[in-house]
């Protein structure tokens, strides 16, 4: 839907890569310029009566944190659907995504957070967004106009008043596309003026706190008023920030604004320094818990949501069929059809061979086998494979549906261990568990890499799961007529994991394993995480 608006979807047009070089530039550049202006001395002093003062840092953190929630407050009251913890946490995301990110890209966060996590109506969040933002910039204007016009024209020069006119222009832009969406959702977006102007001037006076404070620990001398002054100089300054942070530009124009007061420079830089050391691991510390909760984060939620268990059901009539994916295996496919047992649990089994665009005689080794073979025509991946069989499975009238690899790595006769559960109604799907098998032969980094990804599934899944990557599984009728696999690539995490949100029953047995002899693995680590873990949070992401 953000693709609606042209800024946006601009933005995701630049290279991530040079949006990364910019800022890594800036802000080297920035920090060079700072380091070479350090009094070493007046820093390290700053630093030390920071440390020696708990109780002051935890009133200054608690006063900035404080003007985070007075925005966030009002933006509620601008958007009544939005509920306050969401918009607590688009603020601090965004705070933490400017001092990260170059050019203030970090504001755009407070749109897209609210929109995926409060399910804001995209204009109602970026014209409040807009608007807000703009009232902050003319509020620090008004506060610097009235506390210290001279002093801003001494550092700015007169034409720096000028800069005031494209910040009412945008809050006068920001109000006007408000009460558009206004007019048009009703009750949903509201427009307060006069409590907006009042927040934000209030939001600035709590802030100043910290600067009050800095300064005190650097040894200058200021009243509330004058660190009110020198927050609004500061942060008008930092409107047109080009470093992470505004590293550079804040340093310079504190500084500036203490100087003027009449501080020592080297004081005023350290007080500047202990200034945004503390409000730039408020924004990050702030920010990394500000992306998890509350729920959905923003990165959306990393385990699986519990799901109630379905119920036993009698296992359906008709015979088993398994179905052995297969690409390019013709030196083993036969071997394991022929392998398979005919029949299981009293049942008829039936041999697939899904041939996914096989360029050898895959598919006619496995019809002179026995096997019935179904063909993908282009080589559509592993997960395709596995799709294709279920389907046809379903289809058929499967009682229950096994798969396991052509290439000869799982053994077809331990079928019955497999679907036994399943006809006896016991399980929904089942994993053959290599662990707690006969493992023949695996190549140690493959087994550590199945030991780690396994771990991992588990914790996403909730679930006591041993063998996460296993090639042998079966499903019962219904669980294979409602699995979905959400990418061809691979079907392992996001098969187990689409079952156990459907509620369906799991069950692991034991399995032998013997590492492959001809053929190659598709598996390549660098790849394989690529596409499966994307994958992975689509599936624990779906509505």
């Amino acid at each position: 839907m953000l693709t609606k608006f042209p800024a946006v979807a601009a933005a995701r047009r630049v290279p991530r890569a040079a949006v990364a070089g910019a800022g890594a530039l800036a802000l080297v550049a920035s920090a060079v310029l700072v380091v070479r202006t350090i009094d070493a001395g007046a820093v390290r002093g700053a630093f030390t009566a920071l440390a020696a003062d708990p109780v002051g840092a935890a009133a200054a953190l608690a006063c900035y944190a404080a003007a985070f929630a007075v925005r966030a407050a009002v933006w509620r009251r601008v958007v009544p659907g939005l509920p306050f913890g969401h918009a607590l946490a688009a603020i601090h995301v965004s705070l933490a995504g400017n001092h990260v990110l170059p050019l203030r890209l970090g504001e755009a966060l407070r749109v897209t957070s609210v929109v995926r996590r409060a399910g804001v109506a995209p204009a109602a969040a970026a014209a409040s967004t807009v608007m807000l933002r703009a009232s902050d910039v003319v509020a620090v204007v008004g506060l610097a106009a009235l506390l210290g016009p001279r002093l801003v024209s001494g550092l700015l020069g007169p034409w720096a008043w000028w800069l005031a006119l494209p910040a009412a222009a945008l809050w006068a832009a920001g109000l006007w596309w408000l009460r558009r969406v206004a007019a048009t959702r009703g009750r949903d977006v509201r427009t307060p003026v006069v409590l907006v102007a009042g927040a934000a001037t209030l939001a600035w006076l709590l802030e100043a706190v910290v600067l009050l404070h800095a300064a005190r620990w650097a040894g200058v001398a200021v009243t509330p008023l004058d660190a009110v002054l020198v927050t609004a100089v500061t942060i008008a300054a930092q409107v047109v920030a080009v470093a992470p942070a505004g590293l550079g530009t804040y340093e310079a124009a504190a500084t500036a604004a203490f100087v003027a007061l009449g501080a020592d420079p080297a004081a005023a830089l350290a007080a500047a320094l202990a200034a945004h050391a503390l409000k730039t691991a408020y924004a990050l510390a702030t920010g990394a818990v500000a992306l998890v909760a509350p729920a959905p984060g923003a990165l959306g939620r990393v385990r699986l949501a519990r799901a109630p268990v379905r119920p036993p059901a009698p296992a359906a009539p008709g015979d088993v069929v398994l179905f052995l994916p297969a690409h390019d295996e013709g030196a083993t496919v036969a071997a394991v059809v022929a392998r398979a047992p005919r029949a299981v649990c009293g049942r008829p089994v039936r041999v697939v061979v899904v041939d996914d665009g096989s360029t050898d005689d895959t598919a006619a080794r496995a019809r002179r086998a026995g096997a019935r073979v179904l063909s993908l025509g282009a080589n559509r991946g592993l997960g395709a494979a596995v799709r294709a069989g279920l389907a046809d499975a379903v289809a058929a009238g499967a009682a229950a549906v096994a798969f396991c690899d052509a290439d000869g790595e799982y053994a077809p006769e331990e079928l019955e261990r497999l679907v036994a559960p399943i006809l006896a109604g016991d399980a929904d799907y089942v994993v053959g568990n290599r662990f707690d098998g006969d493992i023949r032969r695996m190549l140690p980094h493959r087994r550590l890499g199945n030991r780690v990804l396994t771990l991992l599934l588990r914790a996403v899944a909730r679930r006591r799961i041993g063998d996460g990557q296993s090639g042998y599984r079966a499903l019962s009728a219904r669980a294979a007529a409602d699995a979905e696999i959400v990418h061809d690539f691979n079907y392992a995490q996001v098969l187990t994991l689409d079952l156990l949100a459907k509620g369906y029953r799991y069950r692991e047995v034991p399995i032998s394993y013997a590492f492959r002899t001809h053929g190659r693995s598709f598996v390549r680590l660098g790849r394989y995480l690529r596409r499966v873990v994307p994958a992975v949070h689509r599936e624990v992401n779906r509505a």
